[in-house]
């Protein structure tokens, strides 16, 4: 077997890694038709297309189950930093589209942060620290739009 390495370091800032704290690997057949595993074994699922009636999930639903949960956790050490403390009942509900134009496919996002009797100026502030931070936001940060609406 060959093996060609290509890395993407054109148009995008190449960030210094001092430590790796977890690599997630996950192999994927079938493409959204398929079935995604991890290495771990923890994860094992069916992947079907978007509207369709199979029963497996897509590629936007990971997408945005992995970002809230993500996000939970930025806002967590977002607020220990800024002391403020988050109720119990916060959430977040995110919707990743699928989306097209003339020029493709592309994804767009949609956060809606949950955070039930807390101050409207608290819950921004810990909100925007925690997008700041969070790797997904980062991640796709100038890359899809994002809407984030805060609601307390």
């Amino acid at each position: 077997m060959e093996l060609s390495t290509i890395q993407e370091v054109e148009n995008t800032t190449v960030v210094n890694i001092n430590k790796v704290l977890y690599s997630g690997n996950v192999v994927v057949t079938g493409g959204r038709n398929g079935e995604a595993k991890s290495s771990d074994g923890k994860l094992d699922i069916e992947l079907t297309s978007p509207g369709s009636k199979g029963n497996g999930t897509n590629p936007e639903q990971l997408l945005a189950a992995g970002w809230s949960a993500c996000f939970i956790g930025a806002m967590h050490l977002a607020s220990a930093k800024i002391g403020i403390t988050l109720p119990a009942g916060l959430s977040v509900n995110t919707s990743v589209d699928l989306a097209t134009n003339d020029d493709g496919f592309f994804l767009q996002a949609h956060l809606q942060i949950l955070l039930p009797g807390l101050a409207i100026d608290q819950a921004r502030k810990v909100v925007e620290t925690a997008h700041a931070t969070c790797p997904y936001s980062k991640a796709t940060r100038g890359n899809i739009n994002v809407k984030i609406d805060v609601v307390v």
